[in-house]
């Protein structure tokens, strides 16, 4: 299946006097899989409706392409579209359903018939074809809204948040499947999510957006180890914002002087992003190669596969750190009360500026 790029030039949306879509501009790749990020009335389910051509911009451009389709109806855009309530028509069977978009566009009564044996065997529903929806699993129902959105071979496909409604392990396996599922069609997608673990496992890139903006687009590594600011610091993963402050070229939390990788240019107040899996117990004397946090043990949480030790590094300042769990480790895991010191290689040590 072929791709197409598409290009978002300075689009702002309005509902009444709120302003929901800022000054967006956002080119994604021919081929890609780009999640939009971000809590709820971040601005991102309308982004995917201009794109799909549901919410009219007030002003500024989308291409597919080299096509202008800022005017195009939904109709007239040619695109697979999953929902998040998968809006399957409930009287009609898994093949009607699959094969509706085909009809509304004169395919023969062969090539149907070809297109929705295709679509059913690509999401794994071979033989489900005369079932009705209600006789589905939710599973079930979410890959027959996927086969009616790429049977008839979309260059571009929108999915608003369409695992929300599954229970969690089905979810994560669904993730995988969609993204095996991207890699066959290679259509460019563009994915809706307030999940962030959803848009890190799926995504090439990600664009997490807030109060109608883009704060910040990349791949998920770089997004996860490299915040651009406070907010994208928190909102992805487990991280703790400390506060520290700049003395001359340096960093300190507190009286400790904190090697890191990068410090915002310019004035104003500075944290340290902690994650979790990232700090490690280390013996002070040793381990000259980490910034060194001393501090005493107020809890230590059983999590099953892994133990959460939180640490005071300062006063009424609590930072977990993440251990796998093994019950041969028991003993040496350390107590509430324990004085210990955490390490943090500089270059996981990521300085943000306060929102």
């Amino acid at each position: 299946m072929a791709s197409l790029p598409i290009s978002i030039q300075n689009v702002n949306k309005r509902f009444g006097d709120v302003r929901v879509l800022n000054d967006i501009s956002l080119d994604i790749i021919a081929g890609e899989f780009l999640s939009l990020l971000g809590p709820s009335g971040s601005g991102k389910t309308t982004l995917l409706n201009v794109i799909a051509g549901f919410a009219p911009v007030d002003s500024g451009w989308v291409y597919f392409g080299d096509q202008d389709v800022t005017l195009l109806p939904p109709h007239k855009r040619n695109l697979g579209i999953v929902f998040q309530n998968y809006a399957l028509f409930p009287h009609m069977t898994v093949a009607a359903n699959v094969a509706f978009p085909l009809l509304a566009r004169d395919y023969s009564r062969a090539d149907i018939a070809n297109k929705v044996r295709r679509a059913l065997e690509l999401v794994e529903l071979g033989g489900f074809e005369d079932r009705k929806p209600a006789q589905l699993s939710g599973g079930q129902r979410q890959r027959v809204a996927l086969a009616r959105a790429v049977v008839f071979d979309p260059k571009i496909i929108l999915m608003d948040e369409p695992l929300s409604a599954l229970d969690k392990q089905l979810r994560e396996r669904m993730q995988i499947e969609l993204r095996h599922l991207h890699s066959k069609l290679n259509a460019t997608t563009v994915y809706v999510t307030h999940d962030q673990r959803e848009a890190l496992t799926m995504s090439d890139r990600i664009a997490v957006m807030n109060h109608g903006r883009i704060l910040q687009l990349n791949d998920p590594r770089t997004l996860y180890d490299r915040p651009g600011s406070a907010f994208i610091a928190s909102f992805i993963g487990e991280c703790s914002l400390v506060p520290v402050t700049r003395n001359g070229s340096g960093i300190m939390l507190g009286a400790t002087h904190l090697r890191a990788a990068s410090v915002p240019v310019g004035a104003g107040n500075l944290l340290v992003a902690i994650r979790s899996e990232k700090l490690t117990l280390v013996n002070a004397e040793t381990r000259a190669d980490v910034n060194r946090l001393s501090g005493r043990v107020r809890e230590v949480v059983f999590q099953g596969d892994s133990v959460l030790i939180y640490t005071e590094i300062a006063p009424n300042v609590n930072v977990p750190m993440r251990c796998m769990y093994r019950g041969s480790d028991t003993a040496t895991l350390p107590a509430a009360g324990d004085q210990v010191v955490l390490g943090l290689h500089p270059s996981d040590t990521v300085i943000v500026a306060a929102d």
